[in-house]
């Protein structure tokens, strides 16, 4: 466990839908975080830095390169059902890799594609939301 993670600096969330998404990154897992905001540069070379709150914005991307085709359609039913997460419509929570369970949703498409009996996903990013408690 990192010194600092993600769950030490999101608020708790309530998901939308009470599903819950398990999956083991094959490759590399990564973490970004952002602020929300600006920096205005004027001709003669100063800045206009306006922070619009201090919160931080994360996402989580990764990929799964070797799913059995049960696996492959679990993912695929996952994202593309109303009741679940819809596409980018719907939160749920994620188990991650450090351990603690997040709030997020699909921030965009989720291509899947297939070499012989193996589907692959290249890159999933979730938008982190909120955590949930530790028990």
């Amino acid at each position: 466990m990192a010194a600092s993670e993600i769950y030490d600096f999101v608020s708790l969330a309530t998901p939308d839908v009470n599903q819950t998404l398990v999956l083991e990154a094959q490759g590399t897992l990564v973490e970004e975080g952002n602020k929300n905001q600006n920096i205005h540069m004027a001709d003669d070379g100063s800045e206009e830095r306006i922070t619009i709150n201090t919160g931080s914005i994360f996402y989580i991307s990764y990929g799964v390169e070797m799913l059995t085709e049960a696996d492959s359609g679990t993912l695929f039913d996952f994202y593309h059902d109303p009741a679940k997460a819809n596409g980018m419509g719907s939160s749920f929570k994620l188990t991650a890799l450090d351990g603690h369970t997040y709030v997020v949703r699909f921030d965009g498409a989720l291509p899947r594609a297939r070499k012989r009996s193996w589907y692959s996903i290249s890159t999933i990013r979730l938008r982190v939301l909120g955590k949930i408690a530790d028990a």
